[in-house]
């Protein structure tokens, strides 16, 4: 590419991000818009309209309009919900993957170094800093009460993993399609990985102890790593949360 081209794309994509930046600050400029996008932000679940209904006292049409203005400047996303019940799947409401890290909200790697912090300060193990953070985690969520699989399912999906789930042999399967610590899990994966699997114990022991974990690593920058369920309730109990 010759260095006028180089210049002229370098200028374009400056100028599609400034673009960007304008439309997510017109966006949040709204004072509802706004709170919405901090309440999804901190929520350790995907959010539902009827949530943001009760949360904001406003009718239903009023949010989804606000979500919209949201999901075309590219803060959130919406997806349909795992769903074993009768009935419609409901859409819900995430953080779109490249978010976490601006407009004042925590990154993936602030949380990760925030972790290793504690490793230091209590000398405790990465799976058992894990636990603690993710039973927190967990008790300070407002949403809706859920079994163990789909509180999984709604952590992993949270956080920028693209899980995947699947039956597997005596309970199921979540295939990670993204890793959204793969540069420091690429540099010390018995680390990172171990305070990650210790966070999704300490979530889904908080609702059914006889839930079993295991983590199978993959090199995080191709992604692919898995986690199996197993044991605790029948997985339609588990389903139903």
């Amino acid at each position: 590419m010759s260095k006028e081209k180089s210049e002229a794309a370098r200028i374009q994509a400056q100028a599609a991000r400034y673009s960007s930046t304008l439309r997510e600050a017109k966006a949040l400029g709204d004072p509802t818009r706004y709170r919405i996008f901090r309440y999804v932000e901190q929520a350790a679940h995907p959010v539902y309209v009827e949530e943001l209904t009760e949360l904001l006292g406003m009718n239903h049409n009023a949010i989804r309009q606000h979500l919209a203005v949201l999901k075309d400047a590219n803060l959130v996303i919406d997806q349909l919900e795992s769903r074993s019940k009768p009935g419609r799947p409901r859409l819900q409401y995430l953080l779109s993957p490249g978010v976490p890290g601006t407009w004042g909200t925590e990154g993936p790697y602030q949380a990760v170094a925030l972790l290793m912090a504690e490793m230091i300060k209590s000398k405790q193990s990465a799976r058992d800093v894990g636990r603690a953070a993710g039973k927190n985690r967990f008790s300070r969520s407002s949403g809706p009460k859920r079994g163990a699989l789909v509180a999984l399912q709604d952590s992993l999906t949270a956080d920028g993993f693209s899980p995947r789930r699947s039956r597997s042999k005596g309970g199921w399967e979540f295939t990670l399609d993204r890793c959204p610590y793969a540069e420091v899990a690429s540099a010390d994966p018995g680390t990172v990985c171990q305070l990650h699997l210790g966070m999704l114990e300490g979530m889904v022991a908080t609702l059914d102890p006889q839930v079993d974990l295991a983590l199978s690593l993959r090199d995080p920058r191709k992604a692919g790593c898995k986690v199996r369920v197993r044991g605790g309730s029948s997985a339609s109990e588990l389903m139903d949360g």
